[in-house]
């Protein structure tokens, strides 16, 4: 028998990313129960055969797993464990997938909560926006029990096309918020270097065509690591930091001409001046990345087997 016909599912959390996975979930047949403290946000799930709820209590008592989309910590530990919440009435075995991007820690002490009501928690933030909310075009990064996983995890193929499976409870926010962070680093780079292009005379179509044809434009963001930093593999260079130098120093200087402020270029400057007086200057441009490692006091070095691998999932 299809488990989609004997799972009863609730949803809690209608907004603009909510709505569209609680919809692609009764697309997928599911029977579901939403609620939302907007019953307005409810209307397409119920045109489309979902039944409202009209408490979290009276949602929780109805179902085997819920899903909740909240807007933060706060909100998912008073949904889960305050008065009325979820704990209060989910059923022993029931599954609960949080999609709240969220605190790692908060979800670490929620989970301990639910393991003594016998309810297995799963930190499940996505990616992708409302529009991929709306189309089921969603990374989903979860962490939780692995065993637990595999038993109840093909649920979440309703609502995303690439569900990572990251690690225990808490390691799919940290991967989230890692994700998420790197994105605003990178746009505040893209935004001080194309300020720089564009003030010396370059059209910003012309300037970010060329940018999209170079080296780091034709790569994924994260691909370009993982033959270097990620092995702590950097010689022989590909691109040594003493030239990798002359070209972040030329710009610099350029910066200084226009007169537009530089400030994440100059703090890699500062690592690049720090590992040159080290003596790094004929290894690979990546090489500076170690400072942080040290600063961080982790040690980061996969095998190249391991990074194929990684690469080999697409």
């Amino acid at each position: 028998m299809d488990e989609r016909t004997t799972m009863k599912v609730g949803f809690i959390g209608l907004g603009s990313m909510g709505q569209g996975m609680a919809l692609n979930l009764r697309r997928a047949g599911y029977d579901l129960v939403v609620h939302d403290l907007d019953r307005s946000s409810a209307a397409p799930l119920e045109e489309a055969g979902a039944v409202w709820a009209d408490s979290v209590a009276d949602l929780a008592g109805s179902v085997d797993v819920v899903f909740t989309s909240l807007p933060g910590p706060v909100e998912m530990r008073q949904i889960g464990v305050g008065d009325g919440g979820l704990l209060g009435g989910l059923k022993p075995g029931a599954t609960w997938f949080d999609l709240t991007t969220n605190s790692p820690t908060v979800v670490r002490e929620v989970h301990q909560t639910c393991r003594e009501h016998d309810v297995e928690l799963f930190d499940a933030p996505v990616s992708g926006g409302p529009k991929g909310a709306r189309s089921g075009k969603l990374a989903i990064y979860v962490g939780g029990d692995p065993d637990a996983f595999e038993r109840v995890g093909p649920v979440l193929d309703a609502i995303g096309d690439q569900i990572l499976y990251v690690g225990e409870i808490g390691a799919g926010n940290t991967a989230k918020l890692v994700h998420n962070c790197a994105s605003m680093i990178i746009r505040s780079g893209i935004a001080e270097v194309f300020t720089m292009g564009v003030k010396a005379g370059v059209e910003p179509d012309a300037l970010w065509n060329a940018l999209r044809q170079g080296a780091i434009g034709r790569a994924r963001t994260f691909d370009r690591v993982g033959d270097r930093y990620l092995q702590e593999a950097f010689d022989p260079p590909s691109f040594a930091l003493a030239l990798a130098n002359k070209d972040l120093r030329l710009a610099l200087e350029l910066a200084d001409q226009l007169e537009v402020p530089m400030r994440a270029a100059r703090l890699v400057q500062e690592d690049f001046t720090e590992a040159l007086d080290r003596g790094w200057g004929k290894r690979d441009s990546q090489t500076p990345l170690l400072l942080q490692n040290e600063r961080a006091g982790v040690t980061i070095k996969l095998t190249a087997e391991e990074v194929q691998a990684v690469l080999d999932r697409g």
